[in-house]
């Protein structure tokens, strides 16, 4: 029988209150709106920000965080709201482009946990909603809200939001969204409403999508139709419904994939533009300072070390052709860590050919795959997906990521590279490992 856990008592810290809310409710995803709905009704949430709400399988994170620094670069006040962190919590919730401070995130939980008068809430639930309440006590001119997981039961789709994006669907959190692209699809494409406009980055929209925003009255901007990209060496520029941008800059973020990502977030400010005027040169100076970690982020120094995130297949797809976009570096070594219930295989396939060396580190947890058996599954996926290869690649398993990236970076050379990735949690736990050395 589940027993909810003793509230925290008065002046608890950051950390004590995170640890009782990962025990407050019987299982760490429960989707549905129904509970964060009632308690959402109990709190003043009204605020005449826009809302601009951004889901999809991959790219979410870059788009967000290039929308809050456009915003910012012209002036407007930003709340952002992002998940899942990398190091600290408090990097999901930023006001002005600053993140939010313990004792302020604390006055919020405590606040929700007053409004929520027994109402059982997941970690998620609990504290999107403790960061809307903080976003709608400050004045705001924007919020700019990540989707967690899928759209249509997700905590974050309480909010009416004056525009959408879906940045792609592919196949991730296929036990919650479905198995198919269809499925998943359909699942996300219910954060757009009616009348409001509905952002569509993948070059491939699935027809679930295009059905639901159809049904629902969504005003459609679709990626080759609606708004567009170019570019050559030097410079690139977007083309939406009427609103053209020339000669900009490359993105600050890195990777193939990132001019799709800018060019979602151009074609949503281009649909608010009665409302929310940004001039060029906020478009520019933004797309420059636009920072997140972790997502093909590559490290000053030797050997080169990149630190990417990505846990699907279509992420590691992404991932493998930035690191073929990259100079020569005479071996890569991979240090690889995943999630049990992700498509370990999937993500292989693509990058069986890329990495010289594999240095497995086991992730803890109910969810984690150990060392040793991450290991097993690589040697085996790299024998059925390049069997001449895998003679010529070593596999070494370690008990978590801190050995393999130790064991990685004392085998590379000056000219060689590092890339990190598998997991959120892979690549942070090698970045409190690099803030250490």
């Amino acid at each position: 029988m589940f027993m909810a856990p003793a509230h925290p008592p008065k002046g608890s810290s950051l950390a004590t209150w995170l640890g009782y809310l990962e025990a407050l409710h019987p299982s760490a995803i429960d989707m549905g709106l129904e509970r964060v709905q009632q308690v959402a009704h109990r709190l003043d949430l009204h605020t005449e920000a826009l809302k601009i709400v951004v889901g999809g399988t991959n790219g979410k994170g870059s788009t967000c965080a290039m929308l809050e620094s456009i915003l910012l670069a012209a002036g407007y006040r930003v709340g952002l709201y992002t998940s899942p962190h990398l190091v600290t919590f408090n990097e999901r919730a930023r006001l002005n482009g600053e993140i939010v401070d313990d004792a302020t995130l604390v006055g919020q939980f405590e606040r929700i946990e007053a409004a929520r008068q027994g109402v059982s809430l997941t970690y998620f639930e609990f504290t999107t909603l403790a960061v809307m309440a903080l976003f709608a006590s400050q004045t705001l001119d924007v919020w700019v809200l990540e989707v967690g997981l899928g759209g249509r039961l997700d905590a974050v789709n309480i909010v009416d939001a004056d525009c959408s994006i879906v940045t792609s669907v592919d196949l991730d959190h296929t036990d919650w969204l479905g198995d198919t692209r269809e499925k998943i699809g359909f699942e996300k494409a219910h954060i757009y409403r009616a009348g409001r406009p509905a952002i569509c980055s993948d070059p491939a929209p699935p027809e679930s999508l295009l059905r639901y925003a159809g049904e629902v009255g969504a005003d459609l901007w679709l990626f080759g139709r609606d708004f567009n990209y170019s570019g050559d060496r030097q410079q690139w520029a977007f083309a939406g419904r009427q609103q053209r941008r020339n000669a900009l800059a490359y993105p600050a973020l890195r990777g193939a994939n990132q001019l799709l990502n800018a060019s979602a977030a151009l074609a949503a400010l281009e649909s608010l533009r009665d409302r929310l005027a940004v001039p060029q040169q906020a478009v520019r100076q933004g797309l420059l300072q636009a920072s997140l970690p972790g997502r093909f982020q590559i490290l000053p120094g030797q050997p080169t070390i990149i630190l990417d995130v990505a846990h699907n297949p279509h992420a590691a797809a992404v991932l493998e052709k930035n690191l073929g976009n990259m100079g020569f570096h005479p071996y890569t070594y991979a240090v690889f860590g995943m999630l049990a219930d992700k498509d370990i295989e999937g993500v292989l396939r693509h990058m069986a050919g890329r990495v010289d060396h594999w240095f497995i580190g086991g992730l803890p947890g109910a969810r984690g795959v150990s060392g040793q058996a991450l290991e097993a599954r690589v040697r085996q996926s790299l024998q059925a997906y390049d069997p001449d290869g895998a003679k010529n690649i070593q596999v070494s398993g370690f008990v978590n990521v801190e050995k393999a990236y130790q064991a990685a970076f004392g085998k590379a050379n000056p000219d060689d590279r590092i890339v990190v990735f598998g997991s959120f949690l892979t690549v942070a736990e090698a970045l409190r490992v690099i803030g250490r050395a």
